[in-house]
């Protein structure tokens, strides 16, 4: 109950017909441009992040250091 390739090549017929094969083109190659960006947007994102994170940790590893835990007794 899958789509297979006779379906695809099927569909891809109709579209052509529909659009035209400059128009498909145009198409494509936007819809490839922005699967690019919405990637480095992705990939953008992480590496904020990753370095929000690493600009955070010496503050929480000092915080951690002066608040003991609750039920931890305090080393002496």
């Amino acid at each position: 109950m899958g789509v297979g390739a006779p379906e695809l090549i099927i569909v891809l017929i109709i579209v052509v017909l529909i659009f035209g094969v400059g128009r498909v083109g145009k198409i494509g190659g936007e819809l490839g441009k922005s699967i690019k960006e919405f990637r480095q947007g992705i990939t953008d994102d992480k590496k904020d992040s990753a370095t929000a994170t690493a600009a955070a940790r010496p503050e929480e590893t000092a915080q951690a250091e002066a608040e003991p835990e609750i039920g931890v007794k305090p080393k002496v």
